[in-house]
């Protein structure tokens, strides 16, 4: 190994120790659109454009390369923090970098240099006990939309019981939908009945309704209502091998189930034997939005989420070049 390479390997170690370990090399060589080009010139990239995409030969073109075009905010704070070093953590004094996984804390950047994400939706995610902190990309989530996210450490879930009309679980399965799907396919809420002393609203003349005519504040209130039904989505943390008892959890039996299409992974820890189909857990909560705002919210996507890879990015950007000054690409 030349000098470089030695040099690439350590800086890589000290922001992610296992990274370069051979469960992780799958995904990275996937990454066809990587292979000739020079450390100088890797790019980053994800799949999607910046406008609405609904054609399926258009939006299979673009999932063909990983980390496209991403509006994100400056990455200068993260190379100074590399730069310095690891810190200690002001919550554990555990020697961390960027971040510590265990706190949800910042180390070592400022806060306010951290982009701060709001999310159309609040995000729960189940977390495996077993799955190593310093692995998992939930953390990701939590530190960059801190007000929408929350982690639970399995066998704590929240109760959602009385909420299934507003609440999904993004996990595949054979009764699983497509996120279009979402708002035809929740079960309606349970109205309560209404009270003797509440004035009952008037209603469209019946004459009107045969006509077909029907007041601006009718059709507004049901866009509205058809748009926003859903309040919460549920992601579970943890190797593939370790979601069955998660997901076969009776607290969860209720939730619709929503399966997302398929994009290929850019995470570098890989699981052997598995498809480079298998996201990591900030993929997952991405591409869900990413669809969110398009087929559920009807509007152009211009890079609202995509602050949610601001580590992701940095880090995927880092480990290629290391790859690829290894030999390994």
């Amino acid at each position: 190994m030349t000098k470089q390479s030695e040099r690439k390997s350590s800086v890589l170690e000290i922001i992610l120790p296992s990274a370069m370990s051979s469960n992780s090399d799958s995904t990275i060589t996937q990454s066809k659109g990587l292979q000739t080009q020079t450390p100088s010139s890797l790019q980053l990239s994800i799949c999607h454009s910046p406008s609405k995409v609904k054609n399926d030969e258009t939006t299979k073109d673009q999932h063909e390369l990983p980390l496209q075009n991403l509006k994100l905010a400056s990455h200068e704070v993260l190379e100074r923090a590399q730069q310095a070093g690891r810190s200690k953590c002001s919550k554990c004094s555990s020697s961390r970098m960027f971040y510590c996984y265990s706190c949800f804390t910042f180390v070592g950047v400022s806060e306010q240099e951290i982009p701060n994400i709001k999310l159309p939706l609040k995000i729960d995610i189940i977390k495996h006990p077993n799955e190593t902190d310093g692995k998992s990309t939930a953390v990701h989530a939590k530190l960059l939309a801190p007000d929408d996210v929350n982690i639970f450490i399995y066998p704590c879930i929240p109760d959602y019981e009385g909420q299934t009309h507003e609440v999904v679980l993004v996990f595949p399965g054979p009764e699983a939908v497509t996120v279009e799907d979402i708002v035809n396919r929740l079960p309606k809420a349970a109205k309560p009945k209404s009270s003797l002393h509440e004035p009952i609203p008037k209603r469209v003349k019946l004459e009107k309704r045969e006509r077909g005519i029907r007041s601006m504040d009718e059709d507004v209130t049901e866009k509205k209502g058809n748009k926003h039904v859903l309040k919460r989505v549920v992601f579970i943390d943890s190797t593939w091998n370790q979601t069955s008892k998660i997901i076969t959890d009776e607290r969860l039996q209720a939730l619709l189930q929503v399966e997302l299409k398929t994009r290929k992974s850019c995470f570098w820890r890989h699981q052997k034997g598995s498809p480079d189909t298998y996201l990591s857990t900030i993929e997952a909560i991405y591409y869900f939005l990413m669809d969110y705002h398009l087929y559920c919210l009807e509007e152009d996507y211009q890079g609202e989420y995509d602050n949610l890879l601001f580590f992701y990015s940095f880090m995927f950007r880092l480990i290629t070049k290391a790859k690829y000054a290894a030999g390994k690409l």
